[in-house]
């Protein structure tokens, strides 16, 4: 008796293959989202980062002791 070779894990057909995989249009649909997440997370992420190591020395932190308020006027 001949024992088929086991199948690969990547070749399983799982939910993921069979419902993104399978299409390139749904595929290449799946990757443009994901950059597209990944992009939005890191923006987030860096934006935050710099803004809390240049605390203090951006012009939304020190506005308020140049900009003339609309009374004064």
């Amino acid at each position: 008796m001949v024992r088929a070779a086991p199948v690969p894990r990547e070749m399983n057909n799982s939910v993921l293959t069979i419902a993104i995989f399978r299409n390139n249009a749904t595929m290449l649909g799946a990757v443009f989202a994901g950059a597209f997440a990944f992009n939005m997370g890191y923006d987030t992420v860096m934006n935050k980062v710099w803004d809390h190591h240049n605390r203090g020395r951006q012009w939304k932190d020190i506005r308020h002791k140049y900009a003339e308020s609309e009374d004064d006027e």
